[in-house]
């Protein structure tokens, strides 16, 4: 007879056999040697936060005429996304003036040299071509070269924006008027009165169709240069170094 309030007591089939290996097959699937913890197993954090993003700025480039910089700025958008470039141009006749006041609101700036000043980065990029500006139907525009020699008996107009300095010119005339940015000097050489002689760059900023220009092959250069102060050199200033002395994105300094 049951005993009343008892339950059963549950048979286990197999014998001592069978209820080894069940304990075997127990202790394979999760059970580790006594003295020996398993390793602790990475944690996945989903709401981990991520790197702020760059606050947006902008790089101020300074320019003097005829400097183009169209391909380092291009090249510029594609590297910096973030950060906006901003082109300041330099009037005519400033950057022959106050070097430092040009640099005083911008990153960096392209000038011409000479310029000497222990307190700026110079990096010369590259030199500018001379050239005669003359009237169209001007004799000197039948040739494709000029030299010095050529340009005996010529009235020079010289500009009072000048960045060749003094030209030593043997049998020229100086122009009788007082000087003219290079704007109007180049204006008034298209008129016939005199010839203009300025870097190649500043010739087709100003071009004109009563007027045409030569190369001269004797002139002096004109050099410009990317020029920043030393004490402002900044992760920017070094992208746009690299930029214009044609590193990539991954090229190291």
């Amino acid at each position: 007879m049951a005993t009343q309030g008892r339950r059963p007591a549950r048979r286990t089939t197999g014998g001592p056999a069978l209820q080894g290996k069940q304990q075997g097959k127990t202790q394979g699937r999760g059970a580790q040697p006594k003295g020996k913890r398993a390793p602790a197993k990475a944690k996945v954090v989903f709401d981990a936060p991520r790197d702020a993003p760059e606050e947006p700025r902008v790089f101020r480039l300074a320019t003097v005429p005829g400097t183009t910089p169209g391909k380092w700025i291009d090249a510029w958008k594609q590297r910096m996304p973030h950060v906006r470039l901003e082109l300041v141009p330099v009037e005519a006749g400033v950057e022959a003036g106050d070097r430092h006041g040009i640099l005083a609101d911008v990153d960096a700036a392209l000038l011409r040299l000479p310029l000497a000043d222990d307190s700026l980065h110079i990096i010369t990029l590259y030199d500018e071509v001379p050239v005669v500006v003359a009237a169209a139907d001007s004799h000197l525009l039948s040739v494709d070269e000029l030299s010095i020699a050529d340009l005996a008996g010529e009235v020079v107009i010289v500009p009072s924006d000048d960045v060749l300095g003094p030209i030593d010119l043997p049998g020229t005339t100086p122009a009788a008027f007082a000087p003219l940015p290079t704007a109007e000097a180049i204006v008034t050489a298209a008129s016939g009165v005199g010839i203009v002689i300025v870097p190649m760059s500043l010739a087709r900023l100003h071009h004109r169709k009563d007027a045409g220009h030569r190369p001269l092959l004797d002139g002096p250069t004109s050099t410009v240069a990317l020029v920043w102060p030393r004490e402002r050199t900044t992760p920017d200033v070094e992208t746009f170094v690299g930029i214009v002395r044609g590193r990539t994105s991954n090229s190291s300094r």
